[in-house]
């Protein structure tokens, strides 16, 4: 039985259970409790659940944790110990937690280097790279492209300079403030945050809003989101290459990582799976067609053969 924070068995709205697929139960993980961390969007909601039935397929007793408020608070539990494993995006570790301001260029090149520098400075594993990579992104109507003609970020920044109405932005609460979000990338481009006109909205609001054009022209996003193609928005070029590379990685605590590698062996054919039209597909079906995360993840992980719904 997969058991929320609250004690309510997950299933009960969904039939979350499953049985062997591909992924037979391992005698090392028989029984071993593991509490499974997500931050609180859909993205992250549906990796963490993919764990989930990985987990509980090999045998272990797993509690579900996901859809914690925000990136730090998640980090804080994993260092704390209240979560043992979750997916961490390379960027995230590399600028937001351990605090470098400049982004490796490469996937690889930025998953070792968060790799090797997390482990020494906290204790912490990074294993079973994705292909997906969840980076920031702004995004614009084709309607606004075609009467701005802003193709790029620096196309965007000259905007803001020239016509700052013509540049109205709306952006979620942690791109806000974080240093690798817009006041990393107002520094890298040259734009002068007091000419901005920015509105500071949910996440979820961001899209539509971008989409209508009217509250705002231009919004922050996440690559990968499924609202991204069914609202049919575009991506503003990097062109200078400011945002990380954002590939989700799973994370956990050397002493667990130690205790139980087999968690790293029954993940890392899931992981590479999880290409970027894999994740915005499985991402759409929850913010477009209203299914729940844990049934698009477990529907996923049947489809592939990792698990047998029962």
């Amino acid at each position: 039985m997969l058991v929320s924070a609250c004690g309510l068995e997950s299933g009960s709205a969904v039939p979350l259970r499953v049985g062997p697929g591909s992924i037979q139960p391992v005698p090392e993980l028989d029984g071993v409790s593991i509490t499974v961390g997500s931050k609180d969007f859909t993205e992250q909601n549906i990796l963490g659940y993919l764990i989930e039935f990985a987990l509980s397929a090999a045998g272990a007793q797993v509690r579900d944790l996901t859809n914690i408020q925000g990136s730090n608070s998640v980090r804080d539990a994993q260092l704390h110990g209240q979560i043992d494993i979750s997916y961490e995006y390379t960027g995230t570790g590399w600028m937001n937690y351990l605090g470098n301001e400049t982004p490796i260029p490469s996937e690889t090149g930025q998953f070792d280097a968060v790799r090797d520098a997390d482990l020494a400075a906290h204790d912490i594993v990074w294993t079973d790279m994705a292909p997906m990579n969840n980076t920031y992104a702004l995004a614009m109507s084709k309607q606004t492209a075609q009467e701005t003609g802003v193709t790029t970020l620096s196309d965007y920044a000259k905007l803001v300079d020239t016509d700052p109405d013509a540049a109205a932005t709306c952006v979620g609460t942690e791109f806000n403030v974080r240093q690798d979000g817009y006041p990393g990338m107002a520094r890298k481009y040259g734009i002068d945050t007091g000419k901005v006109h920015k509105q500071i909205v949910q996440d979820s609001v961001v899209f539509q809003a971008t989409a209508d054009g009217k509250q705002c022209r231009f919004g922050s996003v996440a690559a990968t989101d499924g609202r991204i193609p069914a609202l049919g928005l575009v991506l503003l070029e990097d062109d200078l290459g400011f945002f990380p590379k954002y590939n989700a990685a799973l994370v956990m605590r050397k002493s667990f990582a130690d205790a139980h590698p087999q968690v790293a062996t029954v993940m890392a054919p899931i992981s590479n799976l999880l290409n970027n039209e894999t994740i915005t597909e499985l991402n759409r079906q929850v913010d477009v067609d209203g299914h729940e995360p844990a049934e698009v993840a477990r529907d996923w992980m049947v489809a592939q053969g990792f698990v047998t719904a029962r």
